[in-house]
């Protein structure tokens, strides 16, 4: 009888070879014989290629395609009775059943409907277990065959599809059970020993067996008596929790196994880690070393061969023995492996993928180093649950500690294991209980900090409690978070971690619904798995991307942040990766994060995070070479170098190109260099450290570099560093090109003296590399070397019947002359005319040309002496220059310096300067005429530019009319100067007839503009005081709607919420809306409830005043209010 997953539907198989179905009520549906002729509705259907006789056979040769096969009987231990089982999803069934005709089993697939689907094509040897992977991919059996008895798989069309091999002998055992759990992931295998003759005690055996990448893996076997109460009667997988095991024995005892996946792996942070990773295949122990080979799965750096399958692997929580490692057997037994010297070959190390013909093995493999027998003290239990121990940890040298469970209490006791000293010599030792600790619930993980020795538990109920192993008591604590409270996690972690975060110790959870804890807080809630590395936290998430945190200067709040689905982390901590990736392991002291997809195959990335804090740990121990090497190789810009800490770099330059010692990466280091400080743009730190600063914070980076490197370079070896002295030159912020070519010209000399010495050709032709050819010419014949100049242009793609007539056409010219000829093809204007003025007088028309065409009427200043013509000249084209750019002032001091004062005074009476304009008249000796017609006409000027003073002293001083001035001072309100000038020169009848009139008409004018303005003020001040009395009542009709009364309504402007014309028209007249709306758009932005009057240099100011400025703008107010702000 089988029921079928929905438990909507019951299957029973009669005696009478017949299927009958019924209801959940046992009320019959239908009824079918077993045994079917026809093999179902998949037939295959052939149409002539691929028969059997057109096949390939091989060694057996063509006959074999002609041999009738002969049907072998059902095996000797078969019961012969029929076996049901259903699809994951209930639509099919298949059933196990041994064939009348044959006597051989067959399987046969029924639909829902109990429609024949298939059957299964002839097995020899085929078992009665029977069992459908719940996802509903593959059948499971069993086989003998001749020498081994084999799991094979079925598809649903009946074709054998796979198979793995149980680690018995033939007729050894029987599969009394096949067991899928809910997820598909595990397969149980319950068996049986047949009687024989030699075995005295017969056992049952319960597997559990995994894929990965293809390859079946024995994680799990648990021996049992075949007689007694620990007789195994019934096995079952929870249909809820996927990895729970229950197991019912003879004895009414009742055992159930929660499982969960774990990675067993290396602890150590330092260099001789080797970042070992265990996996548990039966009998053996795969071992792969992540720092010296990354394989796939199956394949592994070295086997451990052990007697009976293994249970459990761990390795040492000893900083410098994190290497060695310790395997629990089926048997109870712990077998020791340590690194080191061993004197003899361990035959039970054998290599694996690392090893063979002709390679030399550079790994050194751990020998065993003792078995050790844990002595129990119930040994009741121990026949009852073949899983005694369990949680095996190794905290130290010669001390385990283990849990145990108690089956008449819901108790967990946790075992201090110690080495029992030995007097003999013995293969196996003992370990002892040497004291233990019970604890009220049961014990479901175990970790320990390798550097702080801390252990922590966790309880079922998610309770966090501290072991205290090292006291001389050993005692059991709450464990508590920094607020001093137990820690408990809410929910159940299929893996647990210790971490200094922040300072302080945390535990880290995760339980098999991805959510995340530290300590009790809940974290995130999308994380698949997470690793723990000196001093970062690693996470991959549902979200295809792995995290990487520093928790040196975390907090619990930073990282729930940062966890969190609106966060968006930097470039630094996050890193795709491919859907499903777990993490496996991370290579101390080094880059390499490794991963494992959900197929089993692995994938090495290198995490930003920890490629750049293990660089910045090299440079902080002047490690160059290591992080150059990095940094090339992952494609980090080499500026990294110097910026992590530039003092340290720039004192240690010797030190890097020692340690460097190869032209090519240092000229790769100089082509990276750029100004940009890449701590501060592309990596920045994950904390702000101290900044070391710069030995010139005024210079340049490059340019330091550059120096400091070239300086190293040209000590150590010049000749070998040659190319990278030359880099150093191009390099710099402005190239040193012409340096470059005389170092490249002195290599013609000596490159045959010193041996291994760079040559001039191959000097030059790198030099192509780094700078374009057509500038690298120029700046060649910018040295006025023609040798120089030829042997650049040979390497270059120039015609030489371009540059050849050129270059003869210059070899014929005077020396000053040719240079100057050079320098005015490579547009070098400035050296061009300094070349030309040594040429004599007669070029002197030339050079004038080209300093007017070029404008370099200062540096041709320069060249001349300032009593000479030429200097003259050029003074007087200067400022004919300077009047074309309409700078007046400066071309007439130009002309005055050099004796033009003709143009100088024309220059000053242009520009309004009437003082330099009237010294310069005195240096021309104008008459007293001359001189007063030229006071008038820059007094003339004066008036036009307002300045009234200014022109009333030239008319008194110079045109000796101060009638006219005093007139020009009363038109610019100078009362005091006009007065004293009608007294010093006794003129009291002016005042009558002027002063008085102009005061007077002044003052009428100011008053009248002071009455209008008051009275506008008055006008808009009532208009004001009618709206705020409106803006009150409206307030009170629509509460509701208007500005908030309540704790903060001062903090909103007394005129913000004035309500526009559209909104009250239909209360108020047309023209309040019009007013309403005016006086709002006047307001509109006030932010503070009051109103100020602001004088400026043109018109005044209506506003709020906010941290001391003016809100009021003179675009957004309304035209009208403008007579109010005119004066």
């Amino acid at each position: 009888m089988s029921w079928s997953p929905d438990q909507e539907l019951v299957l029973l198989a009669t005696g009478q070879q017949t299927l009958i179905m019924m209801t959940k009520d046992f009320e019959p549906i239908m009824e079918q014989q077993i045994h079917q002729d026809d093999f179902g509705e998949s037939k295959f259907i052939t149409v002539g290629w691929g028969r059997k006789e057109t096949q390939f056979h091989g060694s057996e040769g063509r006959q074999a395609a002609f041999q009738v096969h002969m049907h072998e009987s059902a095996l000797p231990w078969d019961d012969h009775r029929p076996q049901i089982t259903w699809r994951g999803d209930g639509q099919f069934f298949a059933v196990s059943v041994v064939c009348p005709e044959t006597g051989a089993r067959k399987v046969r697939v029924w639909s829902r409907e109990f429609a024949l689907q298939s059957t299964s094509e002839p097995v020899a040897g085929l078992g009665p277990a029977l069992a459908w992977k719940p996802s509903g991919s593959l059948i499971a059996s069993t086989q003998d065959k001749p020498n081994q008895q084999d799991v094979v798989f079925f598809e649903k069309n009946g074709l054998l599809h796979g198979h793995f091999t149980l680690p018995f002998l033939k007729d050894e055992v029987k599969v009394n059970d096949l067991l899928w759990n809910a997820d598909s992931a595990v397969l149980a295998v319950w068996l049986e020993d047949l009687q024989t003759e030699e075995k005295s005690t017969l056992k049952s055996y319960v597997q559990l067996w995994t894929v990965g990448n293809y390859h079946w893996y024995l994680k799990q076997s648990l021996p049992f008596s075949s007689c007694g109460k620990s007789k195994i009667v019934s096995l079952m997988w929870d249909p809820v929790a996927p990895y729970r095991l229950h197991v019912l024995c003879q004895g009414w005892h009742y055992l159930c196994y929660d499982w969960h996946w774990t990675t067993d792996r290396s602890s150590g942070d330092n260099l001789s880690d080797m970042a070992n990773v265990a996996v548990v295949d039966g009998n053996r122990v795969l071992v792969t070393v992540f720092r010296q080979s990354v394989v796939p799965p199956p394949m592994c750096t070295y086997r451990l061969l052990l007697p009976h399958p293994v249970n459990q692997v761990m390795f040492s929580a000893h900083p410098t023995e994190s290497n060695n490692l310790a395997v629990l057997d089926a048997s109870n037994q712990i077998s020791v492996y340590k690194c080191g010297d061993s004197p003899s070959v361990d035959p039970t190390v054998k290599l694996g993928a690392v090893g063979g013909n002709g390679f030399k093995i550079s790994l050194r493999t751990p020998h065993l180093e003792k078995r050790y027998k844990i002595q129990l003290e119930n040994s009741e239990e121990e026949e009852v649950n073949p899983l005694t121990l369990s949680l095996l940890t190794w905290v130290q040298e010669d001390i385990f500690l283990a849990v145990s469970h108690s089956h008449s209490r819901p108790q967990s006791v946790l075992h201090h294991l110690t080495v029992a000293p030995s007097e003999t010599d013995n293969e196996l030792g003992q370990l002892n209980i040497s004291s233990s600790v019970t604890v009220d619930g049961s014990i479901i993980s175990l970790c320990c900090n390798s550097k702080s020795k801390s252990v922590a538990l966790q309880m079922t109920g998610g309770q966090i409690l501290k072991y205290l192993w090292e006291s001389p008591s050993p005692a059991v604590e709450p464990w508590k978070n920094p607020g001093g409270f137990p820690v408990r996690f809410p929910y159940p972690c299929t893996q647990m971690e210790l971490a200094m975060i922040g300072g302080e110790e945390c535990v880290l959870g995760l339980t098999d619904r991805c959510r995340f804890f530290i300590n009790d807080t809940e974290v995130a809630s999308n994380v698949t798995s997470f690793a723990v590395y000196d001093e970062f936290l690693l996470l991959t998430t549902h979200s295809h991307t792995c995290l990487c945190f520093c928790l040196r200067e975390a907090s619990l709040k930073t990282l729930q942040a940062g966890l969190s689905s609106s966060h968006v982390p930097n470039g630094e901590s996050l890193r795709k990766v491919e859907r499903g990736s777990r993490i496996v392991t991370v290579v101390p002291q080094d880059t390499k994060l490794i991963l494992q997809m959900p197929r089993g195959n692995l994938e090495v990335v290198h995490h930003r995070a920890l490629v750049l804090a293990q660089i910045r740990k090299w440079l902080d121990k002047l490690m160059f070479k290591e992080a150059f090497e990095c940094m090339r190789k992952l494609r980090i810009n080499l500026n990294l170098i110097h910026d992590h800490n530039p003092k340290v770099f720039l004192e240690n330059v010797d030190t890097f190109i020692r340690q460097i010692d190869s032209v090519n990466h240092i000229n790769l280091f100089f082509t990276e260099l750029k100004e940009e400080d890449v701590t501060k743009t592309m990596y920045p730190p994950p904390s702000t450290p101290t900044v070391q600063p710069s030995s010139d914070p005024d210079g340049k980076k490059v340019d330091l570099i550059c120096d400091a490197m070239r300086a190293a370079m040209e000590n150590i070896n010049p000749h070998k560093y040659c190319l990278s002295i030359l880099t150093s030159h191009v390099k710099k912020t402005t190239p040193e090109l012409e340096t470059v070519l005389q170092k490249v010209h002195e290599l013609q000399g000596n490159a045959a003296l010193v041996p291994d010495a760079v040559s001039a050709e191959e000097a030059l032709k790198y030099l192509l590399l780094l700078v374009d050819v057509n500038e690298l010419y120029d700046h060649s014949l910018g040295t006025y070397n023609f040798d120089l100049v030829l042997m650049v242009a040979e390497k270059s793609q120039k015609d030489p019947k371009e540059y050849l007539p050129f270059l003869n056409t210059l070899k014929k010219m005077e020396t000053n002359y040719q240079r100057f000829t050079i320098d005015k093809y490579l547009k070098r204007y400035e050296k061009a005319i300094g070349h030309l003025s040594k040429c004599g007088p007669e070029y002197f028309p030339e050079c004038l040309n080209l300093i007017k065409d070029k404008n370099l009427y200062n540096k041709a200043l320069e060249l001349y002496p300032p009593d000479s013509q030429q200097y003259k000249d050029i003074s007087i084209a200067y400022g004919e220059h300077l009047l074309q750019e309409h700078l007046h002032e400066p071309a007439g001091l130009v002309f005055a310096r050099c004796g033009a004062h003709e143009k100088a005074l024309s220059a000053f009476l242009a520009c309004g300067n009437w003082r330099q304009a009237l010294c310069v008249a005195a240096q021309l000796e104008l008459n007293k005429d001359q001189l007063a017609s030229l006071g008038r006409t820059l007094a003339g000027k004066l008036v036009e530019q307002r300045k009234y003073s200014d022109a009333a002293a030239v008319l008194e001083q110079y045109a000796q009319d101060y009638e006219e001035a005093v007139l020009l001072l009363l038109e610019g309100a100078a009362w005091e100067e006009a007065l004293r000038l009608v007294h010093k020169y006794n003129r009291p009848d002016i005042i009558e007839t002027n002063v008085k009139p102009s005061i007077l008409e002044a003052q009428k004018n100011y008053m009248a503009f002071l009455d209008s303005q008051s009275s506008i003020f008055s006008r808009h001040k009532n208009r004001l005081l009618v709206v705020r009395e409106l803006k009150e009542q409206a307030q009170q009709v629509n509460l509701d709607d208007e500005a908030p009364h309540g704790q903060e309504s001062d903090l909103f402007s007394e005129t913000s919420s004035v309500m526009s014309g559209s909104d009250m028209s239909g209360r108020y007249s047309h023209s309040n809306s019009r007013i309403s709306a005016y006086v709002s758009c006047l307001f509109s932005t006030l932010t503070m409830p009051w109103v100020y009057r602001e004088r400026t240099s043109d018109h005044l100011r209506i506003g709020a005043r906010q941290n001391g400025r003016s809100t009021a703008s003179r675009k957004g107010v309304p035209w009208r209010i403008w007579p109010f702000w005119r004066h």
